[in-house]
């Protein structure tokens, strides 16, 4: 189906949807792949799995993807930014890129995250990228960065492909929420460091990750 005109009566909520529908149209993804109209994400036959490492209040809970070692050549994705325009790793070569990664910047502890690192932001090299991915919508993405004043960083939207999630072990079973994580890659394309973590309702190791990028 192609979309060639946005009424211009459309609330503009629908516009965003019908973009987000377009954008998925474009992007060739398993068919398999959830899209982001809904929370829940079902596991697909042969999908990896990855219990009894992280918790939530306590609670184990299952991840779903290949999840990433340090030493390994980091997974190519593609997310998408405010406007819903693709963004990906191959965009960021000869930079080492700092990815925070966060269930949903709508709770207290994601955004202590996200504005922790915007602060931080402008001690690091200027060939040091930053960027935080959630399962967000961009609008809301948008609107979370507009009203907290996080200008410094990019925040992205991994929710349309879940592409990222996937590909890097990080999307939470039944939620369709990334997990809390902190991954560095380096310049040269490998994974340079990566904390998992242990309970999504605490906040990540800043100091190490920061130190590590320094």
């Amino acid at each position: 189906m192609t979309i060639t005109k946005v009424d211009k009566e459309l609330p503009q909520y629908m516009k965003h949807l019908l973009i987000t529908l377009a954008l998925a149209a474009s992007f060739s993804v398993n068919a398999n792949t959830s899209i982001a109209s809904s929370n829940a994400v079902a596991t697909v036959p042969g999908t990896t799995t990855t219990a009894n490492v992280v918790t939530a209040g306590g609670k184990p809970i299952t991840l779903l993807g290949e999840p990433v070692q340090v030493g390994d050549d980091a997974p190519q994705f593609t997310v998408v930014n405010e406007r819903f325009e693709k963004i990906s790793l191959s965009d960021f070569t000869e930079k080492t890129v700092m990815i925070s990664v966060v269930p949903s910047l709508d709770t207290g502890v994601c955004s202590t995250q996200t504005k922790r690192f915007n602060n931080e932001v402008g001690g690091l090299p200027d060939d040091v990228v930053l960027l935080t991915i959630s399962n967000d919508l961009p609008f809301a993405q948008k609107r979370f960065c507009t009203k907290e004043k996080v200008n410094k960083i990019m925040v992205l939207s991994d929710s349309v492909w879940r592409d990222f999630g996937n590909k890097y072990g990080l999307l939470i079973k039944d939620m369709g929420l990334l997990t809390r994580a902190i991954i560095i890659i380096d310049k040269n394309g490998k994974i340079a460091y990566k904390e998992l973590v242990k309970d999504i309702s605490n906040e990540p190791d800043y100091d190490t990750a920061l130190m590590m990028v320094k």
